[in-house]
């Protein structure tokens, strides 16, 4: 493995996806960490579906360095009810990002995928040459083959233009900037606005989908963005890597979890009619672990955080 340097402060550093939870939070982090020339546009100002304008940009803007965090994202209901979308939107924007940045000589790019990348019955806590080696999650299936297609595309371009660019693949994410729209967010969010507004509608039940039995993962935001960064650092392989915390629990805990810091005194129950979605998902972060980098924030704290963001946004400020 050739050595890689730390990327220059002083580079032009575009982050595809800066509004969105996570591309915000690698702002943030690059901002702390002295990046000097930052790149964003929103996707009112550049559409990354169009190929024309994303080459345009690029000729325009020259970055040196790339982190692809655009995507269209949502929850089990959004990925189930439109297929099509996540998969053509997707590849759609990876597409268009990574031959553009390759065209016009971006020196680092990293590329974000999501764990759901990896079969529904993986041997836990899942390695990354898991990938392809059994059958997906089908509510997820058209995102996962997207995000598949794009860490291949990587991996390609290495191999036939030897660029030393690099996938990561995230654990499940929350955190400041979250989605919390009632059909389309992911399960964490869904829960802060469930129980918040239950608790100040008085209800004295939640009913979730499921049976809570499910063991996840969650990362928060922040902790990723500073992986991003590091990656870039410290990082250069042909295969992904996964970030995450190496601890899970099941949905019927985060459950608990989350109604006790909205402060939902009420009961919890569960439709099981509706689907569980992957048995369990838990990343092996060994690797990430080995170059230096550990998520630091308490799934506790996270959630803290979490909701006073929800309700700075959306509800009570209480």
């Amino acid at each position: 493995m050739k050595k890689i340097y730390p990327i220059q402060r002083d580079g032009k550093l575009y982050i595809a996806g800066h509004r969105g939870m996570v591309g915000s939070a690698v702002w943030r982090e690059a901002e702390k960490q002295g990046f000097k020339s930052l790149v964003g546009k929103t996707s009112q100002e550049l559409d990354l579906r169009n190929r024309s304008a994303v080459f345009e940009f690029f000729h325009s803007e020259n970055p040196n360095y790339v982190v692809l965090a655009a995507a269209k994202v949502g929850g089990i209901l959004a990925n189930d009810t439109y297929p099509a979308d996540f998969l053509s939107d997707n590849l759609l924007i990876q597409t268009n990002v990574m031959d553009a940045a390759l065209k016009y000589g971006v020196e680092r790019l990293l590329f974000l995928g999501s764990s759901c990348i990896y079969p529904k019955f993986a041997n836990q806590p899942i390695t990354e040459d898991s990938l392809m080696t059994g059958r997906l999650e089908t509510t997820n299936e058209a995102y996962a083959i997207a995000k598949i297609a794009g860490l291949v595309q990587v991996k390609a371009i290495r191999k036939q233009h030897q660029k030393n660019w690099i996938s990561a693949m995230p654990t499940n994410l929350y955190g400041p900037g979250d989605n919390y729209a009632e059909n389309n967010s992911h399960v964490l969010p869904a829960l802060i606005r469930r129980f918040d507004e239950a608790r100040l509608t008085g209800l004295s039940k939640v009913e979730n989908w499921g049976t809570g039995a499910p063991r996840r993962e969650f990362l928060f935001v922040d902790d990723l963005a500073k992986a991003c960064i590091f990656l870039l650092d410290n990082f250069d392989g042909d295969e992904h890597i996964n970030v995450g915390t190496g601890k899970d629990l099941s949905i019927g805990e985060l459950a608990g979890m989350v109604a006790e810091e909205v402060g939902f005194k009420g009961e919890i129950t569960w439709d099981s009619s509706k689907p569980d979605g992957t048995p369990r998902k838990l990343l092996d972060v060994s690797r990430i672990n080995g170059l230096g980098w550990k998520a630091e924030k308490p799934l506790r704290d996270g959630i803290r955080l979490a909701v006073q963001d929800y309700r700075s946004r959306f509800g009570d400020k209480e």
